[in-house]
């Protein structure tokens, strides 16, 4: 018996993820381990037979004791985006219990370029890549791409006022919903590629502003126009609306990355992990029609 383990399971894309392994990988439950900081809030998937455990990634002995008897462990990246260094120190902490564990072959969810990303989170993902590659246990990474969800926090409000401002220029990017990274860790973790391998995750194709804000209109009946401004200007407009410094400083440098055309790729990764295309943008959006009503 193969055992499976997910960090983060209460989260969106931890739990997008084991509804894949059950639902779509046909996992049995007895092979599943769920962790998380707050087991309570897995009720529903002990319920369905699904071990739980409790995972704090600050405490090494304690992720050692929680990865106990997994042979493949799903690290998603953790939330605390708000202290400078702590999600780094985090990730190394759980790949360290990991080797501790005996884990045999790790997942971990990344982000497309790290090496010369210019999104304030980037550091993270690519030191964690290191550590990783430094542990000695086979590996697989898969480089999710900026996920179709991150419009709904915005594109609510910018319907209602017909104009997305933005600072990603002319850049371009590739899409990829969440479930569809979720589909794709599940394929990873329940029969990963042999040997290492660093994937990126995109969608088949890569959009201007303009291009996106069209899908956006046709979905919701509404028109949107594109108004493009600095860096200093959209963080300004951020820190307006009463958004957190580390989130805008965030949102800003994505956009700057996008201009910089280092989310501007695609690949077939996705479709060789999956057996399946992912999502374009156009059907997410229509999908999401209610949420974009606001």
């Amino acid at each position: 018996m193969t055992r499976l383990l997910v960090t983060g399971a209460a989260g969106q894309l931890g739990r997008a993820v084991l509804h894949h392994l059950l639902e779509t990988q046909k996992v049995a439950p007895g092979d599943l381990i769920a962790a998380s900081r707050d087991p309570g809030r897995l009720a529903d998937i002990a319920a369905r037979g699904v071990e739980t455990r409790a995972a704090d990634f600050k405490d090494e002995e304690g992720l050692a004791k929680a990865f106990a008897g997994a042979d493949r462990v799903l690290i998603i990246s953790t939330d605390d985006l708000a202290t400078p260094g702590g999600r780094l120190k985090q990730h190394k902490t759980a790949v360290a219990a990991a080797m501790k564990a005996g884990v045999k072959h790790l997942v971990y969810t990344s982000m497309p370029n790290p090496d010369r990303s210019l999104v304030s989170f980037a550091p993270d993902h690519l030191g964690t890549e290191e550590a990783i590659k430094a542990s000695g246990i086979p590996y697989t990474i898969l480089r999710n791409s900026w996920y179709h969800d991150n419009y709904l926090l915005g594109m609510p409000h910018n319907l209602q006022a017909g104009k997305w401002y933005t600072a990603m220029g002319a850049g371009k990017l590739s899409n990829i919903s969440r479930d569809d990274c979720a589909r794709a860790a599940a394929s990873a973790l329940s029969n990963p590629p042999a040997g290492s391998q660093v994937l990126t995750l995109t969608g088949q194709e890569s959009l201007t502003a303009e291009e996106i804000a069209a899908r956006v209109s046709a979905a919701a009946g509404k028109p949107l126009d594109v108004v493009h401004v600095t860096d200093e200007q959209l963080g300004q407009g951020l820190t307006g609306a009463g958004l957190p410094d580390f989130v805008v400083k965030m949102l800003v440098s994505a956009d700057a990355n996008m201009r910089a055309g280092n989310f501007d790729l695609v690949t077939g990764d996705f479709e060789a992990l999956t057996g399946r295309k992912p999502q374009s943008l156009a059907s997410y959006f229509e999908e999401q029609k209610a949420a974009l009503a606001g």
